[in-house]
């Protein structure tokens, strides 16, 4: 049987790799990476997005890649209070929350924004039980 660890990275396909960074660096602070031949990535934790524009991706990849088609969920460790505030400071519009979900590990606080390619972006602190 083989054992998972982790997820090491995920590929987000994209229509605008510089809107794509504004977003995750400029707005969550995930940081930009220059990697191989001219390829860009975003590193938060022990993880990573590998960015493909769309139409310029790298094989092997996705059976069809297309930009807006990702649905994921960040921890924060800051309180979610501060993170309202910060999105509001840079017009980001949060569809729904907070709200209460299920996160790997337990219960957490959600909002729910979208990237610039229209991606779904849960941000989730978990609740701390007492």
């Amino acid at each position: 049987m083989i054992k998972i660890d982790r997820i090491d990275h995920l590929v987000l396909t994209v229509t605008s790799i510089e809107n794509t960074c504004d977003f995750y660096c400029g707005i969550l602070g995930l940081e930009r990476e220059s990697f191989g031949d001219e390829r860009i990535a975003l590193n938060f934790g022990e993880q990573k997005f590998n960015l493909h524009r769309v139409g310029s991706e790298i094989n092997p990849r996705a059976k069809v890649p297309v930009p807006g088609l990702m649905d994921l969920c960040l921890i924060t460790t800051t309180v979610i209070s501060d993170v309202i505030s910060h999105l509001g400071n840079h017009q980001i519009t949060i569809e729904t929350g907070p709200v209460t979900r299920t996160g790997a590990k337990g219960p957490v606080t959600s909002l729910y924004v979208r990237d610039p390619d229209v991606n779904l972006v849960e941000i989730s602190t978990y609740i701390q039980e007492i």
